[in-house]
């Protein structure tokens, strides 16, 4: 499929009714496994604020307990999930946290997802963290999320072919500036396509909305990214402009 094809609306539909269908079945399991210890389940991510892409969207639930999760029962969650939906299993991304947010895996930009586009699939109580300020967020930007994101745009420029299994984390290289500077200049976090036209429309200075308008492009077709592959040289433009941005 060419990124000049139309998005298939209804094969993402499909899809997206089927990662909601098992994030409810998931949510059953801990509320059988946790009971009162259990404080919500809910959807976050695409499948909260939209953009949900049948290829290259992932199937984030975000989890709250009193106590936090142990790697036992995380592992659990992810037979259950491999059990009831085998080809999806791989797309679960769970975040989770205790009563007080003071352990698990529960970044800034997913907590302000949770606080204002959360989709609650069980809920017994209602916990709301501090919200992240913009210098809490631009710090986590400014860590491991932009460091990793440079380590990977370097190994992509250097590439001499794409293998199958690089399309989606070199699709996410090449869209990630936009999600980047969004969220550094908001202090929010949007979907990929109000994150795209955002920064097309005033991009930071070095930063070449082009790549990013094509990643796009190929993503709503859930297409290859492979026809992308002559902008790999661009990244790590995009990685300097980015780095520019930080220190204005």
């Amino acid at each position: 499929m060419s990124s000049s094809e139309p998005p298939n609306v209804s094969a993402d539909a499909e899809v997206e009714t089927a990662a909601r269908n098992l994030a409810a079945d998931l949510a059953q399991f801990w509320q059988d496994r946790l009971g009162d210890s259990l404080l919500g389940v809910y959807l976050i991510g695409s499948l909260a604020h939209g953009g949900f892409n049948r290829r290259y969207s992932d199937i984030d639930v975000a989890l709250l307990t009193e106590e936090g999760l142990s790697e036992s029962l995380i592992a659990a969650c992810r037979d259950e999930a491999a059990r009831l939906a085998p080809d999806l299993a791989p797309k679960l991304s769970l975040f989770w946290a205790d009563r007080g947010f003071t352990k698990g895996r529960f970044p800034p930009l997913d907590r302000l997802d949770y606080l204002d586009r959360a989709v609650i699939l069980a809920e017994r109580e209602r916990v709301v963290p501090p919200r992240p300020t913009l210098s809490e967020v631009r710090a986590y930007l400014s860590g491991r999320p932009f460091t990793a994101w440079a380590e990977r745009a370097a190994h992509f420029a250097a590439l001499d072919r794409l293998e199958p299994a690089d399309h989606k984390p070199y699709l996410r290289s090449q869209l990630y500036p936009a999600r980047f500077v969004f969220s550094w200049r908001t202090g929010d976090v949007a979907s990929n396509d109000v994150a795209v036209a955002s920064v097309g429309a005033d991009p930071p200075v070095g930063l070449d909305p082009g790549p990013i308008e094509r990643a796009m492009a190929v993503r709503l077709a859930a297409a290859d990214p492979d026809e992308l592959f002559g902008d790999r040289g661009r990244l790590p433009g995009q990685v300097a402009a980015c780095r520019t941005l930080m220190l204005l």
